[in-house]
């Protein structure tokens, strides 16, 4: 995989730097970066800060999301390497069943571990240090210990490698120490690794404000992500999470706004058009909203709820043999849902009515 003509979906926060200087990153290697899933990512990439922000359940939830989708999962570690902002790992030949045999890790354990860097290398081909890596963590889950209790405490002590000269064990699903020769002490412990000053980031607004969207506290949402935006002025999501949140406050306008800041920071979202042309059509603005559907529609050919408001558009505006052909391009992207059913009885109507003035 290349940076170029990729899309990257980036769920959490990058422990490395902040997101917009990753955007910048990517954009000079001619792809594009933005927060979480759209229709668009050609890439998911896992920041490690998301381990401290969300539960495991939520983690699990989003790969297998992706995975679902068929969209390629990377590691921080993987997503800098592939940027070059992060040297290439020593050659291996040891491949994830190997990895598997050898350490009795289940694969899924073994998969989520890779993807928060627990090993030297972030996908196969792994070392034979990334064997008794693998070896030292099934001990610990063999314990009680949970994947993200291993993937949150490695990184406290430096590179991963030195753990390969420690014991460690689990103390409880979410507590692991590590021992040497000398002394016993938690991975996860300040005495460690002291913890850096926070300096204000457009992450923590992030996180806040998805909090509060998710609970319908429109408003303070809308104040988080209007905050993060601007911190950000590369964050395409940010300004269309803000549109959102504008758009169920009933701030019709300003969401409008919002949106359009969206599609001028990332001109292929998709989403961002689409949620536009919805707005401009709630406003009566017919034509601009049969634009900004037809770009998404143009940007991403199966996107059928594009498609079907684009008939429900047509239809409105008493033009029947426009709705009918969307209706028909929807039928072959869905053919069984409640939409399929209302889309089957617009082209009959619409055959009906043509043929009656015919």
């Amino acid at each position: 995989m290349r940076a170029g003509g990729e899309s990257y979906g980036v769920i959490g926060a990058l422990q490395a730097f902040p997101l917009r200087l990753a955007t910048r990153r990517v954009q000079a290697l001619g792809g594009r970066l933005h927060r979480n899933m759209t229709r668009g990512t050609t890439a998911v990439v896992l920041g490690r800060k998301l381990l401290a922000s969300k539960s495991q359940e939520f983690i699990e939830q989003a790969c297998g999301k992706a995975r679902a989708s068929n969209i390629p999962l990377l590691s921080e570690n993987g997503f800098l390497r592939l940027l070059r902002t992060l040297p290439p790992v020593a050659t291996a030949n040891i491949t994830r069943q190997s990895m598997l045999d050898q350490s009795r890790l289940d694969g899924d354990t073994l998969d989520l571990l890779a993807l928060f860097d627990a090993f030297e290398h972030h996908a196969e081909p792994f070392s034979f240090r990334d064997v008794i890596l693998a070896k030292k963590y099934a001990g610990l889950v063999a314990s009680g210990a949970s994947w993200s209790a291993i993937a949150k405490a490695v990184h406290q002590i430096g590179p991963v490698g030195s753990l390969t000269a420690l014991t460690l064990q689990s103390e409880g699903p979410a507590r692991i120490v590590a021992r040497d020769a000398h002394s016993l002490a938690e991975l996860d412990g300040q005495r460690l690794l002291p913890l850096p000053e926070i300096e204000e980031d457009a992450e923590d607004y992030f996180g806040l404000a998805e909090a509060a969207e998710a609970t319908e506290l429109f408003a303070e949402a809308a104040t988080l992500y209007e905050h993060c935006a601007a911190i950000d002025p590369t964050d395409a999501v940010a300004a269309f999470n803000f549109g959102n949140c504008l758009r169920a406050l009933g701030n019709l306008g300003e969401a409008a706004t919002a949106y359009i800041t969206a599609i001028k920071r990332d001109p292929d979202f998709v989403e961002a058009w689409f949620n536009h042309g919805g707005i401009l059509r709630d406003m009566g603005r017919i034509d601009a909203a049969r634009w900004h559907l037809g770009q998404a529609v143009a940007l991403d050919p199966s996107y059928a709820d594009a498609i079907y408001n684009l008939a429900a558009l047509e239809y409105d505006a008493h033009d029947l043999a426009a709705a009918r052909g969307w209706w028909l391009r929807y039928l072959e992207l869905d053919g069984s849902s409640d939409w399929a059913r209302r889309a089957r009885a617009g082209v009959g109507l619409a055959n009906r009515m043509l043929n009656k003035v015919g």
